[in-house]
């Protein structure tokens, strides 16, 4: 997919033709720049109805944000439209993301913005705001489930179905791609994850701390869940729910000692975790993980705040679901994003132990 650098619609690249379009009150301009008036401190749409500023008080910008970020603020026609831009927003995403699952192949930013009737460069930019993920990413993130299905699916394994048939199904249109980055996508080589992971060793541990019973397990390539609950049972099908096939070994004395460190861990987060992770999400969760891995203890932020700390600042249910979608409790400090007004939203291991968390961390 081609990338959107360079690809501003000619009719407004330059700041002559941007005025030209404010005069006009081009509607047609609309998504491809805004501009602020510096007697009034707010931005408008080129199309807005608002009484024309005089040239020299006007400068342009490539987005709301921008303009936001220089200190101005939206006027008050452009805050009463923002519900109903918001929604035509949201419809052309969702369209997007349609007639990205339903095509054969990844298709071409430029292709999928003319499908839509609407520039590349406003396109990539409206779709990345709205999903955190760019239309490229987010064509690589379907692919992926799609493979993951595929390779699971038992009506594909009674058809005698291959690992190239799935591939192929899944739309890349190469193996050697394909290949090439399955090991990123699944966490380890197709054949394996078609199987249920048979050649992956996990060693676990179910033990005890003050939140309650916790697992902590590990792959070849490091912790890949720290599980938190109250029925020791309950966390254990969580793991084999995960890879059914996997070779799951209970922790012998050496891994005890591990999981001693990990519930240190739990108990005084403060003293850090030197161990390294297994950590498997989409491009836009391992962001957010990475976002939530520069929180200190006894810090807190809202999701807005994450989503802006990616770049992403109108994404902020998506970091909600990468929050939810968390394996490493602790490690991954998810418990220290909260509501905008401070108050404890969800929490995969309830929201008690999330309380509990963050009153030791702020002790």
């Amino acid at each position: 997919m081609s990338s959107p650098s360079s690809r501003r619609p000619a009719a407004y690249a330059s700041d002559e033709q941007r005025w030209a379009a404010v005069q006009a009150r081009d509607a047609r301009a609309d998504g491809h720049f805004v501009y602020g008036v510096r007697t009034t401190g707010v931005y408008c749409r080129p199309s807005a109805g608002a009484r024309l500023p005089r040239r020299e008080n006007v400068e342009f910008f490539d987005d709301a944000l921008a303009a936001q970020a220089a200190g101005y603020r939206p006027s008050q026609r452009a805050a009463g439209d923002r519900t109903a831009l918001a929604a035509q927003r949201a419809a052309l995403v969702a369209r997007a993301c349609r007639l990205i699952e339903q095509a054969e192949a990844p298709p071409a930013l430029d292709t999928l913005a003319a499908q839509l009737g609407c520039s590349p460069f406003h396109f990539h930019r409206v779709f990345k705001a709205e999903t955190g993920l760019t239309p490229k990413a987010y064509a690589s993130a379907f692919r992926a489930r799609k493979l993951r299905a595929q390779l699971r699916s038992p009506k594909a394994a009674r058809k005698g179905s291959t690992v190239t048939d799935a591939l192929y199904d899944a739309g890349f249109n190469t193996s050697s791609r394909f290949y090439a980055a399955a090991d990123q996508l699944l966490g380890m080589p197709a054949r394996a994850y078609r199987a249920g992971g048979p050649d992956m060793r996990i060693r676990f541990a179910v033990g005890e701390c003050t939140l309650g019973a916790i697992l902590v397990a590990q792959s070849q390539r490091g912790l890949c869940a720290i599980l938190l609950g109250d029925d020791p049972g309950r966390l254990v099908e969580d793991l084999q729910d995960q890879f059914p096939k996997a070779e799951l070994i209970g922790g012998d004395a050496g891994f005890e000692q591990l999981v001693a460190l990990v519930v240190g861990f739990v108990e005084a987060p403060a003293l850090g975790l030197n161990l390294p992770l297994d950590v498997q999400g989409t491009a836009f969760q391992e962001r957010v993980w990475q976002a939530l891995r520069e929180i200190p203890p006894g810090a807190t932020v809202s999701y807005a705040q994450v989503a802006a700390r990616i770049g992403q600042p109108r994404a902020v249910r998506a970091v909600a679901q990468a929050c939810g979608a968390n394996r490493l409790a602790v490690a991954i400090p998810c418990h220290r994003v909260v509501r905008r007004s401070g108050e404890l939203s969800g929490y995969r291991w309830g929201v008690e132990r999330k309380r509990a968390l963050l009153e030791r961390e702020a002790g």
